[in-house]
C-alpha cells in the first residue's frame, strides 16, 4: 500500500509540473505573438532581400519580441497573482479551477524573475552589439564573424559590470563575508544584481509617474471629444476650409524649381487638413460623447490620482507605528488563505485597476521626459536600435512595477520568487524617503498642472498692466510660455 501510495504521489506530482509548464507555455505564446504584431507595426519597413543585415534584423527583432513579452508577462504577473487568490477564497473546493494553486503562482514569478535577469544580462545586449558587429578585421566576413564579435564585446561587458559591482561592494560593505559571496554567482551575484537594476527601476519610476500622472489628462483630453461650449464649429470648418483652398491654390502655381518654398507650403497644408480633421470629428461626435464622456473620463483620473497618494499617505503612517509595513516584512499567508485586501474582491480589483493606472502612467511619463522624448516610435518609421532601447526601458519599468506598488502600500500581496529577493527592501530610511518623495512629487506635478493655466492668465495681466522685468523672470522660472 505504501509504494502503490507513493506512486500515485509521484504521478500527481508529474501531472502537476505537466499541466503548469503547458499553462506557462500558453500565456507565453500568447504574450509572444501580441508583442510580435506590437513591434511589426513600428519597425520600418526594409527589403525582402535575403542577405546579411536582414537575418541579423531578424534574430534582432525576435529577441526584442521575447523581450517585450517577458516585460509584458512582469506586468501582468501582479494582477494575475491577486485576482488568482481572490478566486481561490471564493470558489475553494471548484474542481476547474484547481490547476490555480500556489504552485503555479510561484512557478511563475520565478520564471518572470528569471527571464528578466536573461533579457537584461544577455539577450539584449546580444541583439544590440549584434546589431552594430561587423566582424574583426582580419576575419572573413559574415554571420560568424559578427557573432564572435558579439561574444567578445558581451564578455568584456560582464567583466566591467562584474568590476562594479565589486568596486560598489568594497565601497559601501567592505566585509569579507559579503566579498566572498560574490563568488556565488547563482544564488548571490545575480539577484545583487538584479536587486541594483530594480532599485535603479523603481527610481526612473518615481521620476516618470509622478509626472505621467498629470500629463494623462492632457493626453485623454486629446484622443477624447471635448466639450464645446461656446464654440461655433461651422464657421471654424468653414475658415478652416476657405484657408485649405487658398493654400492649395498657392501651391498648384508655384514652380516646381522654388523647393523650398513647396515644401514649407506642403508641411502648413497639412498641418491644416489635420486641424479640419479633428474639428470634422468633433462636430460629428454625439452630445453625450461631447458632455458626458470627456468629464466622466477627466473626474475618473483624478479619482484614481487621488486614491493613489491617499493609499501612499495610509502607508506613510504605517510604517512610522508598524515595522510589519515593510515591503521586507513577515510573510504572507500564502495564496489562496486570505484576501490580500481589507476590502475583500472590491479592494483588490481596486488595487489592480491602480497598478494598470500607475504602470500607464510610468509609460506615458517617461515618454513625457525630455531625454528620453527621441525614443518614441513611430509607426513603420523605428530603426531596430530604436526598438531594443524601448525594448530594455519597458522590462525594466514592468519588473520595478511589482516592487513599487509594494513599497509605495498599493498592494500587501508579499513579492514571491526572486522578485522578492531585494537587501533595501529591508531598509527603513530607503523605502519611507520613497513614499515620501512620491506623494511630494505627484502632488506637486498636479497643482502644477490644474493652476498652470490660473498662472499663465496672471501673470500676462501683470505683464500688460506692469511691463516689469521680474514678471519675465517669474514665468521663465515657471516655465511659462
Amino acid at each position: 500500500m505504501e509504494g502503490q501510495d507513493e506512486v500515485s504521489a509521484r504521478e500527481q506530482h508529474f501531472h502537476g509540473q505537466v499541466r503548469e509548464s503547458t499553462i506557462c507555455f500558453l500565456l507565453f505564446a500568447i504574450l509572444y505573438i501580441v508583442s510580435y504584431f506590437i513591434i511589426t507595426r513600428y519597425k520600418r519597413k526594409s527589403d525582402e532581400q535575403e542577405d546579411e543585415d536582414a537575418i541579423v534584423n531578424r534574430i534582432s527583432l525576435f529577441l526584442s519580441t521575447f523581450t517585450l513579452a517577458v516585460s509584458a508577462g512582469a506586468v501582468l504577473l501582479l494582477p494575475f497573482s491577486i485576482i488568482s487568490n481572490e478566486i481561490l477564497l471564493s470558489f475553494p473546493q471548484n474542481y476547474y479551477i484547481q490547476w490555480l494553486n500556489g504552485s503555479l503562482i510561484h512557478g511563475l514569478w520565478n520564471l518572470a524573475s528569471l527571464f528578466s535577469n536573461l533579457c537584461l544580462f544577455v539577450l539584449m545586449p546580444f541583439a544590440f552589439f549584434f546589431l552594430e558587429s561587423e566582424g574583426f578585421a582580419g576575419l572573413k566576413k559574415g554571420i560568424r564573424a559578427r557573432i564572435l564579435e558579439t561574444l567578445v564585446m558581451l564578455i568584456l561587458l560582464a567583466l566591467l559590470i562584474l568590476g562594479m559591482v565589486w568596486v560598489a561592494s568594497a565601497l559601501i560593505d567592505n566585509d569579507a563575508a559579503s566579498m566572498e559571496s560574490l563568488y556565488d554567482l547563482w544564488e548571490f551575484y545575480l539577484p545583487y544584481l538584479y536587486s541594483c537594476i530594480s532599485l535603479m527601476g523603481c527610481l526612473l519610476l518615481l521620476l516618470c509617474t509622478p509626472v505621467g500622472l498629470s500629463r494623462m489628462f492632457t493626453v485623454m483630453g486629446q484622443l477624447l471629444v471635448k466639450p464645446t461650449i461656446l464654440e461655433d464649429l461651422d464657421e471654424q470648418i468653414y475658415i478652416i476650409t476657405l484657408e485649405e483652398e487658398a493654400l492649395q491654390r498657392r501651391l498648384n502655381g508655384l514652380s516646381s524649381s522654388v523647393e523650398y518654398n513647396i515644401t514649407e507650403l506642403e508641411q502648413e497644408l497639412e498641418n491644416v487638413k489635420t486641424l479640419k480633421t479633428k474639428l470634422e470629428r468633433r462636430k460629428k461626435a454625439s452630445a453625450w460623447e461631447r458632455n458626458l464622456v470627456y468629464p466622466a473620463v477627466m473626474v475618473l483620473l483624478l479619482i484614481e490620482t487621488s486614491i493613489s497618494v491617499l493609499l501612499v499617505a495610509c502607508n506613510i503612517l504605517c510604517l512610522l507605528v508598524d515595522e510589519t509595513a515593510m515591503p521586507k516584512g513577515t510573510r504572507g499567508p500564502g495564496i489562496g488563505n486570505a484576501s490580500l485586501s481589507a476590502f475583500g474582491f472590491v479592494g483588490a480589483a481596486l488595487e489592480i485597476i491602480l497598478i494598470f493606472y500607475l504602470m500607464v502612467s510610468s509609460v506615458v511619463g517617461f515618454y513625457s521626459l525630455r531625454f528620453f522624448g527621441n525614443f518614441i516610435p513611430k509607426k513603420d518609421d523605428t530603426t531596430m536600435t530604436k526598438i531594443i532601447g524601448n525594448c530594455v526601458s519597458i522590462l525594466v519599468l514592468s519588473s520595478a512595477l511589482p516592487v513599487m506598488s509594494r513599497t509605495l502600500g498599493i498592494t500587501r500581496f508579499d513579492l514571491l520568487g526572486d522578485f522578492g529577493r531585494f537587501n533595501w527592501l529591508g531598509n527603513f530610511y530607503i523605502v519611507l524617503s520613497y513614499n515620501l518623495l512620491f506623494a511630494i512629487v505627484t502632488t506637486l506635478c498636479l497643482v502644477r498642472k490644474f493652476t498652470s493655466a490660473v498662472r499663465e492668465e496672471l501673470f500676462k495681466a501683470l505683464a500688460l498692466a506692469e511691463g516689469n522685468v521680474v514678471i519675465d523672470a517669474l514665468r521663465s522660472c515657471f516655465q511659462i510660455p
